[in-house]
């Protein structure tokens, strides 16, 4: 679990609701159910519009990379590109057949099998470049749903406290209604702000951070690939991915 972004999320809600208390506020005037479905809802319903419904489901299916990213890899792969670069120097690609039946990730089998075919390093790197810039993008894509939820949702909170203050004006000889209205334009301006900030923007980034090392990990598996085509000695190959490995 990634314990940073649950801990960045709790300083942030507790500094806002904190600094409404200190002020001699109440933390439940902050709950309040018509603002939070304007903000939410509206939010939901324009990014649906503008967005492909796979590419929607996909954005939500990554979201549990806030908490559960995937496994920095690049370590593991050094090694791995190591001990594949051992046998095929004493042995031939064709002996990586079995390290190729042992192999899960589709990328790097992908690379594995154009190695042992013995395409030319020209062509397995046109190949695997196209197959990286492709999953950049498709993955990217995906963040920028989060993004896109950043920018309208500050904007559907100012219709919410419109659509309030407008509720409030009908009602300007009831102190009760009034006060109702007013409470659900200025928290459907804060929701809207707040979701913007501590949650939407926040989660595009990181994922935009995530998918960047995902991206590295399979240019050091192409880098590795590569050095092994073109017969290159185990100790320089080492030297070569090892200026891929995250600091």
């Amino acid at each position: 679990m990634d314990k940073l972004t649950l801990i960045g999320f709790v300083i942030a809600l507790f500094a806002i609701v904190g600094g409404l208390v200190m002020e001699g506020g109440s933390a439940l005037s902050l709950l309040h159910g018509p603002a939070f479905l304007i903000v939410v809802g509206g939010t939901l319903g324009a990014v649906m519009v503008q967005t492909p419904w796979r590419q929607f489901a996909h954005a939500f299916i990554m979201l549990r990379w806030m908490l559960f990213p995937p496994a920095e890899q690049h370590k593991k792969l050094v090694t791995e590109l190591l001990d594949w670069a051992d046998v095929a120097r004493q042995k031939g690609f064709l002996a990586l057949e079995e390290a190729l039946d042992k192999e899960k990730d589709p990328f790097t089998r992908k690379a594995l099998i154009m190695l042992i075919d013995g395409e030319e390093p020209e062509v397995i790197r046109d190949a695997m470049d196209t197959e990286i810039i492709l999953y950049r993008e498709h993955m990217l894509r995906s963040a920028k749903v989060f993004e896109s939820m950043g920018g309208y949702s500050p904007t559907i909170g100012i219709i919410g406290a419109v659509l309030g203050l407008i509720q409030a004006m009908t009602f300007l000889s009831d102190p009760n209604e009034l006060g109702k209205g007013i409470a659900t334009a200025f928290v459907a301006t804060i929701y809207g702000v707040g979701f913007a900030n501590i949650l939407f923007l926040p989660a595009a980034n990181k994922l935009r951070a995530l998918i960047h090392t995902q991206v590295l990990s399979k240019e050091l598996v192409v880098e590795g690939v590569l050095a092994l085509a073109q017969g290159e000695n185990p100790h320089r190959i080492e030297h070569r991915l090892l200026a891929f490995v995250p600091r």
